[in-house]
C-alpha cells in the first residue's frame, strides 16, 4: 500500500486527511481525525494491529503567567488519535495540554497573547517495540514514551525534564549545552534500548519565522541506548549531514535490514545512505527546490498493469 497525507497549512494550523493506495494505485481508504478535529501531514502511521496513529493541531487559551507570558494567550496544542480505519472511530486521544507542563517548552513566548504560540510542536508518533507510543515534540526538545491505554507519560528523553542522565560514548559528542538533540524528528525504536533519531540541532525556528543556532554546525542522525535501569541514555553513533549542512526543519532516518542508516536531510536537498561504522556510501541531491520530510527505502511492487503503461 501506499499511504499520504494531503491538505493545506502543512507547518502550522493545518486542514486535511489521510490516504491509502493499493498496489492498483486505487484509493482503498481514507482516514480523518474524529471530535472536531482535522488531521495534520506531520504523521500517518499504520500500527503493527492496522489502525491509524494521525496527529492535530489546535488552538486553545492559557494562562502562561507563571512562565512570564500573557494570562489569555492563544496556544497550539498537539493531538494524537488513533483511528479505526474501517470505522473512523476515534479510539485513542492525547492532548500535549493535559500532559506537558508549558514550561517544558523551548519556543520563545510571542509578543502578543493573539499570536498563537506554537510551545509543543508535535511531529511524529511511532509505535514502541513493547506497544507504547513515541510522541516527538520538536519545540519542547522532548521525545515522550506514552501509554496508549492511560495517556500516561512512562519516560522522556531530552528537554528540559529528561528522565535519563545524558552520556557520550566514546568518540561520540553531546553539544555544548550537554544536550543529547534538540528541534529533533523521527524517534524510532529498534528493540534492546536502541533508538534512532534525527537530530536538527544546529537549527530551529522561533516565531519569527527566522533560524537560530543553537551549537552544532550540522545535523545529523543519531543512536541512542538507553538504559532503563540506571536511568541513562548514551549516545552510541553520529551520522552527520555529509556536506556539514543544517536542517532547519524535518527529516528522518532509516535502520535498514542490512545495518545501514538511511537518512533524508528534511529541509536540506539531500538524502543519504551510511554503513554501520559510518562510512558514506550513498548520496544525492534532489533538483533545486525540491526537498523531504522524510526519505524512506523501500520495497515497492505495482501491480503489473499498471507497471507498464
Amino acid at each position: 500500500m501506499l499511504t499520504f497525507w494531503q491538505g493545506t497549512g502543512l507547518g502550522g494550523l493545518s486542514t486535511g486527511a489521510d490516504y491509502i493506495y493499493n498496489d492498483h494505485y486505487k484509493l482503498i481508504a481514507t482516514v480523518k481525525a474524529g471530535n472536531g478535529y482535522s488531521a495534520d501531514g506531520h504523521e500517518f502511521l499504520i500500527t503493527p494491529w492496522n489502525t491509524a496513529l494521525i496527529i492535530s493541531y489546535t488552538t486553545a487559551t492559557a494562562n502562561l503567567t507563571k512562565i512570564g507570558g500573557n494570562a489569555h494567550q492563544t496556544v497550539i496544542n498537539g493531538i494524537v488519535q488513533e483511528i479505526n480505519i474501517k470505522t473512523g472511530k476515534v479510539l485513542f486521544q492525547w492532548n500535549s495540554a493535559k500532559h506537558v507542563p508549558y514550561a517544558q517548552s523551548e519556543q520563545p513566548l510571542p509578543a502578543t497573547a493573539a499570536s498563537p504560540w506554537d510551545w509543543f510542536h508535535l511531529n511524529a508518533v511511532k509505535v514502541d517495540t513493547n506497544g507504547n507510543l513515541l510522541i516527538d515534540a520538536r519545540d519542547t526538545w522532548t521525545t515522550y514514551e506514552v501509554s496508549p491505554r492511560t495517556g500516561k507519560i512512562e519516560w522522556q528523553l531530552g528537554g528540559k525534564d529528561s528522565s535519563f542522565t545524558l552520556k557520550a560514548a566514546k568518540g561520540q559528542v553531546l553539544d555544548i549545552a550537554g544536550k543529547i538533540f534538540a528541534w529533533q524528528h523521527d524517534p524510532e525504536a529498534h528493540g534492546d534500548g536502541i533508538y534512532t533519531f534525527f537530530d536538527n540541532d544546529a537549527a530551529g525556528t522561533a516565531n519569527t519565522g527566522t533560524s537560530t543556532l543553537v551549537d552544532l554546525p550540522y545535523s545529523r542522525a543519531i543512536t541512542v541506548k538507553l538504559n532503563f535501569r540506571t536511568h541513562v541514555a548514551t549516545l552510541i553513533k553520529s551520522d552527520n549531514q555529509p556536506e556539514g549542512l543544517s536542517a532547519p526543519s524535518q527529516g528522518n532516518a532509516q535502520l535498514l535490514s542490512d545495518g545501514n542508516l538511511f537518512v533524508g536531510w528534511g529541509a536540506l536537498p539531500y538524502f543519504s545512505e551510511f554503513s554501520p561504522s559510518g562510512k558514506l556510501i550513498f548520496n544525492a541531491e534532489f533538483p533545486a527546490g525540491v526537498n523531504t520530510y522524510r526519505a524512506y527505502r523501500l520495497p515497492w511492487n505495482p501491480a503489473p498493469e499498471r507497471a507498464h503503461r
